[in-house]
């Protein structure tokens, strides 16, 4: 005996062929399964703050003190006015203070005071001095010749203006005389106080005693 075969949109019907209510329902329409989905917002950063003063269409107050590109005072100009005469002028309107009442500006380059500035600010890092703590090692019996070589070290510290941590290590039985250490601290600070302050105290840390100079 031979059997038809199934079509293929039988196959597919079996497959698609909704889903009835569960029996008992009081309902006979086809059950509807929903998809809940949680949108989540997108997280909103904060807008940038400005670096440098506001210039041109940036000003939104109505009225402004204006000072023109020759440095003569016109006094309370309308903004819009104010920004006619900078375009007039190929420059620009730029708030020098804006906390005034009403708020002072003036035509000149903005380009060129950017550029001023930066040059400033790099001069004046360039004039920053980072305090380093050098440190000078030397032994509770240190002959006359190698101190006068670390004294000479320290001096240029000084001058560069640096700190300085003066390091005596004791070994074996030094620890017996530690007197000798705590006089030749004081002998290093004796000689240095014309051009630096002690800024802590000899003091004894385990088998080390130190000192910390600063420049005056």
């Amino acid at each position: 005996m031979i059997f038809p075969l199934k079509r293929a949109t039988d196959s597919v019907a079996a497959i698609t062929r909704p889903r009835l209510c569960p029996r008992g329902s009081t309902s006979c329409s086809i059950q509807q399964l929903e998809e809940s989905t949680t949108i989540r917002r997108p997280f909103k950063t904060d807008a940038p703050v400005k670096e440098g003063p506001r210039s041109n269409r940036e000003i939104r107050i109505p009225r402004v003190q204006l000072i023109d590109a020759e440095g003569q005072n016109l006094g309370i100009v309308a903004t819009d006015q104010a920004l006619k005469m900078a375009e007039e002028a190929g420059l620009d309107l730029v708030e020098i203070s804006p906390n005034a009442e009403p708020p002072v500006c003036k035509i000149l380059d903005l380009g060129k005071l950017k550029y001023a500035n930066q040059k400033k600010a790099a001069e004046a890092r360039k004039k920053q001095k980072i305090v380093e703590v050098k440190e000078i090692k030397m032994r509770p019996n240190i002959d006359t010749h190698d101190y006068d070589v670390k004294m000479k070290a320290m001096g240029r510290f000084f001058e560069e203006g640096d700190k300085v941590k003066v390091t005596l290590k004791f070994r074996g039985r030094e620890m017996a005389h530690q007197e000798l250490g705590m006089k030749l601290l004081q002998q290093v600070k004796a000689d240095t106080t014309e051009f630096a302050k002690v800024e802590a105290e000899p003091k004894l840390e385990g088998r080390q005693m130190m000192m910390v100079l600063a420049p005056k």
